[in-house]
């Protein structure tokens, strides 16, 4: 059967190379495969000797042991086939724990932009779903392989060495199912792959309604979401439905195919018995290893089927694996050091596909300034501070830190000199003292104390039931807007990074805690290159400078002051939000 298997050759070879380092469990199921294989030729075989002794012979003592052989058989192949299945199976599960780690390790390396190309849904079901089927298909083949397979090659050796003659007749069908095996296991693998493809479908949309399910709530659009999800989960059942009917057809028409070499071996076999030609006893030792044989090839046609499956899947996980990251280190990079802290941006450009976000842009940041950024949306602002932390790289021109191309730096080294608080308050399911910690793995408890109290938020956190050690539920939903910005900002300041980027740091803070913490933050500051994105402009009047982008280049450049005065787009903004 495996001959007809239209696989990729890499794909199934990559999968069997995680199968390696768990060699040994293989090699026990692989006892336990012969075991079970030799059982069933060896019943198949003694049919006939059995039969002559008793029924010729009038042999009654092997009659009255013969149950209890048929019992000591099997309760020893029963043990083998347990060998066989629980290390087969388990050195699967391990093999597809690799495959998951190695999956996720990969996702971890790539670029922001590929997270941006692709829905979380779809990652996600990459990850659980397609891996998971990955395992199923694998590890039947795999049983399949040595256990089926061995059976099928004991009970082949029995036939032939009862009557050949009847074997070629049996078998000479066989060759005829290679067709429809192919046909139908090709149809499995592109419905498979498209299934899940859709399963990724599903999965987006589960992760965005219970994400948002606030906003659903809001707006009452419960039953849009419901709509939208029947409509996906139908298109899954569309593919699910494909696979099961090429399934549930492979089988029928391969014994459909295979009853006219049985029809021919009773036909020959029986009239060689009536003629006195072969004796009943070797007829049905025949008979018996043939009815036999079926089981274990059918089973290996299943496999064959569930390696299409997985195959599918398969292809889908290594396409992520094979995804070249963006951005990485250049092949001579070094080490930054502990920075200085000045930014420069030469004549730089950046643009999404085909469309320009920032056209040359100039702009030096000295050691210790506070540069704002603001302007009309889409000008560019959050663009210009991602080429900073290499997120992105820019399309033309060049990024640098005390007077080097950061492409020159590696990304590690990068990143440990800037700290950055995102306008999307990113925490995660864990303790308040973790998600503070995640500015810097190895501060002491003390330290992460000191750095929520620069933040103004050691007060609420002990408030809370169990203080640092309390547990904020996903994304910190336990926590007001203001508190999770706040520990946002306590991560950055125990980071202690020479350049921070704070992107609308203070945005969803109530005007209390919004004074606080740009106390907090104006400290913070001292001897650090800070770039401030903000829409609030009463938050940088005390920038060294204030950067205007529009439509990616910068329009307008100056002090709070200097720019009021020259009556602009900075003072046409700030005019328009102390009238508001």
């Amino acid at each position: 059967m495996s001959s007809a298997a239209p696989v990729k050759p890499n794909v199934f070879k990559r999968l069997l190379g995680y199968s390696r380092p768990y060699g040994w469990r293989i090699a026990l199921a692989a006892i336990g495969s012969v075991g079970v294989g030799g059982m069933d030729g060896a019943m198949a075989y003694l049919v006939e000797p059995v039969l002559r002794r008793i029924f010729s012979g009038k042999e009654t003592a092997i009659f009255v042991l013969l149950p209890l052989g048929i019992v000591f058989l099997y309760a020893l192949r029963g043990l083998c086939r347990y060998t066989n299945d629980y290390f087969i199976r388990s050195a699967g599960q391990l093999a597809v724990q690799d495959v998951r780690n190695d999956l996720y390790a990969k996702n971890m390396s790539l670029s922001i932009g590929y997270f941006h190309r692709h829905e979380t849904g779809t990652l996600m079901s990459r990850v659980l779903s397609d891996v998971s089927m990955m395992q199923e298909g694998v590890g039947q083949v795999i049983t399949g392989l040595f256990r089926d397979g061995l059976s099928a090659v004991a009970l082949l050796g029995v036939i032939f060495y009862r009557d050949w003659q009847l074997a070629l007749i049996s078998f000479v069908v066989i060759p005829l199912t290679v067709v429809p095996a192919r046909k139908i296991g090709k149809r499995i693998k592109r419905v498979a792959r498209q299934g899940q493809e859709k399963m990724g479908d599903l999965a987006s949309i589960l992760q965005e309604t219970y994400s948002g399910i606030k906003v659903v709530k809001a707006f009452g659009l419960e039953n849009r979401e419901i709509e939208r999800f029947r409509a996906r989960n139908r298109d899954f059942y569309h593919f699910t439905r494909k696979n099961i009917k090429y399934e549930g057809l492979s089988t029928p028409i391969m014994e459909f195919i295979t009853s006219f070499g049985i029809a021919a071996v009773i036909w020959v076999g029986g009239s060689n018995v009536m003629h006195g030609t072969k004796s009943a006893s070797e007829f049905f030792s025949f008979i018996t290893a043939m009815v036999l044989v079926f089981n274990p090839i059918k089973r290996l046609l299943t496999a064959f089927n569930n390696l299409q499956r997985s195959m599918g899947a398969a292809e889908r996980v290594f396409e992520v694996m094979d995804e070249k990251p963006e951005i990485v280190d250049a092949p001579n990079a070094r080490d930054l050091g502990k920075a200085r802290g000045e930014v420069e941006f030469r004549d730089v450009r950046f643009k999404y596909e085909d469309d320009y976000v920032l056209q040359g842009v100039n702009l030096t940041a000295k050691r210790g300034e506070v540069i704002a950024l603001v302007g009309p949306s889409g000008g560019g602002k959050t663009t210009l501070v991602s080429l900073i932390t290499r997120f992105y790289d820019p399309t033309g021109g060049q990024v640098l830190m005390d007077g080097v191309d950061i492409r020159e730096r590696t990304m590690k080294s990068l990143l440990e000199q800037i700290a950055l608080v995102d306008q999307e308050t990113i925490l995660f399911n864990d303790t308040i003292a973790n998600n503070i910690r995640y500015g810097r793995m190895t501060a002491t408890d003390a330290e992460v104390e000191a750095a929520a109290r620069a933040a103004f938020a050691h007060d609420f956190i002990q408030e809370l039931p169990e203080g640092y050690l309390t547990n904020i539920g996903d994304r910190g939903v336990r926590l007001s807007g203001g508190q999770r910005q706040r520990l946002c900002i306590a991560r950055a300041i125990l980071k202690d990074a020479p350049i921070l980027i704070l992107d609308e740091a203070t945005s969803a803070l109530d005007t209390e805690s919004e004074q606080m913490v740009q106390k907090a933050l104006n400290n913070l500051m001292q001897n650090r290159t800070t770039f401030v994105i903000a829409h609030r402009l009463s938050t940088i009047t005390h920038a060294d400078r204030i950067v205007v982008l529009e439509k990616g280049v910068v329009a307008e450049m100056g002090s709070h002051d200097d720019l009021l005065q020259a009556e602009g787009i900075y003072s046409r903004l700030h005019g328009m939000q102390f009238r508001a």
